[in-house]
């Protein structure tokens, strides 16, 4: 049944997560947020970093309940990701809804575990987002004053339905002078068409697109390599850390989102890339071979006892 208050449907979600897993250096191996049931069968979106390569995750109803949970689906491109209970804790469940009719200065309602009613929170813009570990929305939701405990957090619209899941904890600029600490949420209806085909495939069945295996931040202007995974594409090809990406094949960018978007448009995973870097002041071509991201990111769930 939908939830008589919002918080009803809300859940405490802890994941364990192997010390070698790819994520654990710069996530943790103990994880720890929420998420929402969105139907009466229990099934819960959270966001994808709670869960990812987790071997062990439990769930806990509002009431105090728990139980064993699994990941169902990992979508990558949006970050969010479902999960399902292996025994029933609560029915009560937020619809989900669009974002579509929010717009900068609007009052939302973020619901959180553990709380009795959802908090009121200025939605202070709408726009891109580019993370630097290949990730990418044309739109998010940014809202302040920030929140502790913000990952896997319900964003409700005016009806009442669940649109959209707390993700991060950020400076946001609100003039060219000035920031001020938010939180950015990732839109529902990024997976919404596709819930029953994330729960039946485990993910959405399009071609996925290419991943590098990089981390990149846009500082002063450039495109510098922070990161690489080891022994995936990037760090197969001889990047390195400190390397400034300057090209995608042969073609110029000028930020993170634009060599995002130059290296997606390419083709699926699987495809070359090329890549032009600078190195020591020398220019240098590589060609990176992308692999489906979920191909390094598969959960291997064991039971909890």
């Amino acid at each position: 049944m939908q939830a008589r208050t919002p918080n009803a449907a809300m859940v405490a979600i802890q994941s364990q997560v192997p010390e070698d897993a790819m994520t654990a250096g710069i996530l943790g191996t103990s994880r720890s947020g929420q998420g929402v049931r969105i139907r009466a069968d229990g099934l819960i979106v959270t966001v994808g970093y709670l869960v990812i390569e987790a071997e062990q995750v439990w769930v806990t109803s509002d009431d105090g309940r728990g139980t064993p949970a699994y990941v169902i689906a990992q979508d990558y491109d949006s970050g969010l990701a479902l999960l399902g209970v292996s025994m029933p804790i609560g029915e009560e469940y937020l619809k989900p809804g669009t974002c579509m009719n929010l717009s900068a200065g609007d009052q939302v309602l973020i619901c959180r575990h553990g709380e009795e009613a959802p908090g009121s929170h200025k939605l202070i813009a709408v726009q891109e987002f580019a993370g630097r570990w290949e990730y990418l929305l044309d739109e998010a939701l940014y809202t302040a004053p920030a929140i502790e405990n913000w990952a896997g957090a319900a964003l409700l619209n005016e009806d009442g339905e669940v649109c959209a899941i707390g993700s991060l904890m950020l400076e946001i600029p609100v003039t060219a002078f000035e920031t001020t600490q938010g939180n950015m949420f990732i839109p529902l209806e990024l997976i919404t068409p596709w819930i029953d085909e994330l729960c039946l495939h485990g993910r959405r069945q399009i071609p996925p697109r290419p991943w590098l295996g990089t981390l990149i931040q846009e500082y002063e202007g450039k495109l510098v390599l922070v990161g690489i995974y080891n022994h995936c594409p990037a760090h197969a090809a001889g990047l390195s850390p400190g390397d400034i990406i300057v090209a995608v094949n042969d073609e110029p960018v000028t930020s993170l989102p634009d060599m995002l978007r130059k290296v997606w448009s390419l083709g699926s995973a699987g495809i070359a890339i090329p890549l032009t870097i600078t190195r020591a002041g020398k220019l240098l071509r590589y060609v990176v071979h992308s692999i489906d991201r979920a191909a390094y990111h598969s959960p291997k769930m064991t039971a909890l006892n």
